[in-house]
């Protein structure tokens, strides 16, 4: 199903509640309440994600007063903004600022790169973007930081190093970038865990799908917000060229991980059964894939 039928097609099973291409702001499917996930589009990454937030009940209903809170973005590349390989260094800000504000103790940001940790944090704006919100930025790629855990219930990965700061966290919020991947085809919020996964090498030796969704198992993110802006269409990861981005303008919010993979697939105009590990998180019962059964409202920004 393309872009356009997920702007079109409400949660609910009926062509009779189907959200129209001119719907105005804050159309909401037909359960009542805060939404599983809210669906934004056409405003900057910040705007989008104030509208997203207030939905869901406001940072406040995710962060409470002496919290500690990890900030997970997607910094693995030495990209600048434009080029898409990275989450938008504004988006990371406001998401800050908005967990200082609702009481965050404080508020650590931080990946486990594929190219040199500082360059990608340097040049990908977001390190100035975390020092200017007040934030705390870390390093991922020094294993002494890593502590094993297992899991018993995932299918492949029951052992895995993870980062000291997320096991730590009392909210991790997820804010990965959508765009395509070699490998697993799309990079969204479950692909966006492997930065915090020590031993990545052997996600991708032993069925990487399913090493994904079992790496939500060891600590589901609290809040999802999956930047939808800028999306890599082509040669992702890391991309080629701008010719490789195209400006989308959508966000999704959402406390479900795997709904909100479900509706990146959406904008990225890709098939279920191109990205397996979505229907593979949910049937560890990590979140919901079908979209006709999410409380979805979406918003024009």
């Amino acid at each position: 199903m393309d872009r356009r039928e997920f702007l079109k097609t409400a949660a609910v099973a009926t062509a009779a509640t189907a959200i129209k291409l001119n719907a105005p702001a804050q159309t909401v499917a037909a359960d009542a309440g805060v939404p599983t996930l809210v669906a934004v589009r056409n405003g900057d990454p910040v705007t989008m994600f104030r509208k997203g937030i207030e939905a869901l009940g406001g940072m406040k209903a995710f962060v409470k007063p002496g919290q500690r809170v990890v900030v997970k973005p997607n910094i693995g590349w030495d990209r600048t903004p434009e080029e898409g390989a990275d989450t938008s260094p504004p988006l990371v800000g406001e998401i800050i600022r908005q967990a200082l504000a609702a009481g965050a103790s404080e508020v650590v940001v931080f990946d486990h790169t594929c190219n040199n940790w500082k360059s990608c944090y340097k040049n990908s704006g977001i390190e100035a973007a975390v020092a200017e919100a007040g934030g705390k930025i870390l390093p991922g790629n020094d294993e002494a930081d890593y502590v094993e855990r297992t899991c018993e219930a995932a299918v492949i990965m029951k052992k895995a190093k993870l980062h000291k700061e997320l096991l730590a966290a009392d909210v991790v919020i997820n804010v990965p970038i959508l765009k395509n991947h070699g490998g697993a085809k799309m990079t969204a919020a479950m692909k966006n865990w492997m930065g915090v996964v020590w031993d990545r090498q052997f996600m991708h030796r032993n069925n990487l799908p399913q090493c994904i969704a079992d790496s939500i198992l060891y600590r589901k993110p609290d809040l999802t917000v999956v930047d939808a802006y800028r999306v890599m269409i082509s040669n992702g990861p890391r991309g080629v060229s701008l010719a490789d981005v195209t400006e989308r303008k959508y966000q999704i919010l959402s406390r479900d991980i795997v709904a909100a993979d479900a509706m990146a697939l959406r904008i990225i105009d890709y098939e279920p059964a191109k990205v397996p590990y979505i229907a593979m998180a949910e049937k560890l019962g990590l979140g919901i894939a079908d979209p006709a059964k999410i409380n979805i409202r979406r918003i024009d920004a």
